[in-house]
């Protein structure tokens, strides 16, 4: 069976990572969770470290703030981050499902060519979740993620009140920066801006876009997607 890419889209909220992990555990891909790579650069490396991309320079530090105040990660700073990532990856002939990258046009023209000459065209499938900007709101404002190993927990009447992380038992916290509802409209107008437009270079690479309604429940969603990438 050759390699496959799914690139899963869509606004914060909209169910990317938990998508991701379904089709993770359901077809055996590895999930590329973008957060979690950032989140792992930032916790490893010194705040001071300076990395020098096509001329300028970019710091651990004001990247970190960057992310905080709901601000998109700069471009070059993830590109370069990821692709080494990805390659990696590929050399160990890994399938692959992308929650919400590439984020803007700059990675788009640059992760999703190298995507194609790693994967090839024929084996990338692509999805837009699709939900309102209300959804995106509530959605956020009441997730919680568990600390150990970072699962976000939909809200629900039956997690509400849930405290422990039932799938590794650590405690479930809520990313006081990244949802609270400032931040998420901060967010919500990053997407409209700066993400949707990659659209446009996506298709004229001659890529496909899945639109899927998010607004589903997650089984629902989940056997839309299944459906085009089986």
């Amino acid at each position: 069976m050759s390699k496959q890419v799914v690139i899963i889209f869509g606004p914060p909220g909209a169910g990317k990572g938990t998508q991701a992990n379904l089709l993770a555990d359901k077809i055996g891909l590895y999930h590329f969770e973008s957060s979690k790579v950032l989140e792992a650069c930032f916790k490893k490396e010194d705040p001071k470290k300076t990395y020098k991309i096509e001329g300028q320079t970019y710091t651990i530090e004001g990247e970190i703030k960057r992310w905080q105040t709901g601000l998109l990660i700069s471009p070059p700073f993830v590109v370069n981050l990821f692709s080494d990532k990805i390659k990696d990856l590929a050399k160990e002939d890994k399938s692959l499902v992308f929650s919400g990258s590439p984020r803007t046009v700059y990675e788009a023209e640059k992760v999703t060519p190298l995507i194609v000459e790693l994967f090839g065209k024929e084996n990338i499938k692509i999805f837009l979740l699709e939900i309102s900007a209300k959804t995106t709101i509530f959605r956020n404002s009441n997730r919680k993620i568990c600390e150990l190993m970072r699962h976000s927990i939909l809200f629900n009447k039956e997690t509400e009140k849930l405290t422990l992380c039932p799938l590794d038992g650590s405690k479930l916290i809520k990313r006081k920066d990244l949802d609270d509802p400032k931040v998420i409209e901060k967010r919500l107008n990053v997407f409209r801006d700066e993400t949707f437009p990659i659209f446009e270079i996506i298709e004229k690479q001659g890529l496909k876009i899945n639109k899927i309604n998010g607004e589903q429940n997650v089984a629902d969603v989940f056997n839309d997607i299944l459906k085009i990438v089986q």
